[in-house]
């Protein structure tokens, strides 16, 4: 069975080898990332091409194993009818990443080529069964396993933004398949596993800070995939969810970090695919660690979760206790991440903020079809006085049609207030006192939707108002309209204040 560590070795020395070689001869050609000091903050030009040389590196031990005479070619196909295939696939997701270090691609253009991997792998016998057996198990099958593949892969992508970090993490992940392989005499997923534990090895002596060559997206999305892919061959090809929760947990950093990011994307309403400063990595740098010490923080907590996944693979007894365990120390993690966004939106569920919130867009969504609605510029001042202490406006002031509305400013002068000001059509104008502070009464982001509310219906109504009216083949205009100037009491009542 320690034969199967001479392959490991032989993608050691490959990756050992091939790097610096590849890597000298881009950075010859200018085929370099060059840093901006915001998201990239490495010192000089470096080349992105490290992808290349694990990928060969395991190429080349693969066909080697695969071409070797009984029992390692043999005992691969025998399990892995299908390997070529899954390789095949491996191969698509490499120049993927390639072509995107090399001239950029789109978001959707990645997208695609992962889903037609993920499916090569599927048909290579990659396979999720939730309900093996039922005749609508492929229904879910094929969605869940291209889900979990396209996850893994991007997840590795993701974290790959320091020295070292999605190399290393990915190197715990593989060396956790490898030793779960060999405890449980899995020779067929070691097999697989030990030369990319070799290749990544290896690239680390020149990727861990300061990097000399970086992996690249042909080498995190490489790396993602053939891990999603052997999570589920750890799981005997017919993994259930349930079932590849150690993988899950061998992957856990990445996958974590990976889904931080759509949640906070999402709470913050901002693009899913784009880029930020908001990784697992860079919340450790913003509290004041150095990147190599970020770096091995990350590792230790990749080991940690690789004992949880190795125990939990060998312990059925007290497996539910060991996830209960593992959920409560990624917890604890998170909380200490500092993420803004989770604690806005838990205070937002937890003390009504959001139910707060839903109410006020309702009762914006009721004004604005009240005011199109109204007839005349008094029948929307009646509407705003039902309507204004509902978003704690204690106090009204409008000006419109030549005519001066207030309700409710006596009080507002004897305490502590903000004003908001509307301007409607020339000099027209309303205004509206909100109680300082709002003591949750008003929710700030509203303010906003309810100016533009009263601005454009308002408006409208004083524009209708304003339209000359055709008598007996003369025009007049309307009553309101008579007196384009503010009436001398209302100027007075309101130079007084």
């Amino acid at each position: 069975m320690y034969v199967i560590f001479i392959f490991g070795i032989l993608a050691f020395l490959l990756s050992l080898i091939l790097t610096p070689l590849i890597r000298d001869a881009f950075r010859r050609h200018g085929i370099v990332d060059q840093p901006d000091n915001i998201r990239k903050v490495h010192m000089c030009p470096v080349p992105r091409v490290g992808g290349i040389a694990i990928t060969v590196s395991y190429a080349i031990t693969m066909a080697v194993a695969l071409l070797t005479p009984q029992p390692f070619g043999y005992l691969i196909e025998h399990d892995f009818p299908d390997i070529w295939k899954l390789l095949i696939a491996a191969g698509l997701i490499f120049l993927t990443g390639l072509l995107d270090d090399l001239i950029g691609l789109k978001p959707w253009q990645k997208l695609c080529e992962q889903l037609t991997g993920a499916l090569l792998a599927y048909f290579g016998g990659v396979q999720i069964h939730l309900f093996r057996g039922s005749e609508w198990d492929v229904w879910f099958s094929i969605p869940i396993t291209m889900i979990w593949l396209v996850g893994c892969t991007n997840a590795f992508n993701l974290i790959d933004g320091l020295d070292g970090l999605a190399a290393g993490v990915g190197l715990f992940a593989t060396l956790t398949m490898v030793l779960a392989a060999l405890a449980n005499h899995n020779l067929d997923l070691a097999m697989v596993t030990i030369p990319l534990a070799g290749a990544l090895l290896a690239f680390l002596r020149y990727n861990f800070n300061p990097a000399s060559v970086f992996l690249g997206d042909s080498g995190s999305l490489t790396i993602g995939f053939l891990l999603g892919c052997y999570g589920v061959i750890w799981s005997h090809k017919s993994a259930t969810l349930l079932g590849l929760t150690a993988p899950l947990m061998a992957m856990s950093i990445p996958l974590l970090d990976a889904g931080l990011s759509i949640v906070r994307r999402f709470l913050r309403h901002q693009p899913i695919f784009g880029a930020d400063r908001g990784h697992i990595h860079h919340r450790l740098l913003d509290r004041g660690l150095r990147p190599r010490g970020v770096a091995l923080l990350i590792y230790a907590c990749s080991g940690i979760a690789a004992g949880f996944s190795l125990l939990l693979s060998s312990q059925n007894q007290f497996g539910g206790l060991i996830i209960v365990l593992f959920c409560a120390a990624m917890w604890i993690g998170i909380q200490n991440l500092g993420y803004v966004e989770f604690g806005m939106a838990r205070q937002m569920l937890m003390k009504g903020s959001f139910t707060r919130l839903i109410d006020s867009h309702t009762r914006l969504q009721h004004l604005d079809d009240s005011l199109k609605k109204a007839e005349g510029i008094d029948e929307c001042w009646a509407i705003i006085m039902d309507t204004s202490r509902d978003f704690g406006s204690g106090a009204v002031r409008m000006y419109a049609g030549g005519r001066l509305f207030e309700s409710g400013i006596e009080e507002a002068s004897a305490a502590p207030h903000w004003q908001v000001r509307v301007p409607l059509r020339d000099d027209q104008y309303i205004n509206l006192w909100f109680k300082f502070p709002t003591n949750g009464t008003m929710n700030p982001g509203v303010v906003g939707g309810l100016a533009e509310v009263l601005q454009r219906n308002l408006s409208t109504t004083i524009s209708a108002a304003e339209k000359p009216v055709l008598v007996a083949g003369n025009v007049s205009r309307s009553d309101e309209d008579a007196d384009s100037s503010m009436p001398a009491k209302a100027l007075a009542a309101i130079n007084s204040r």
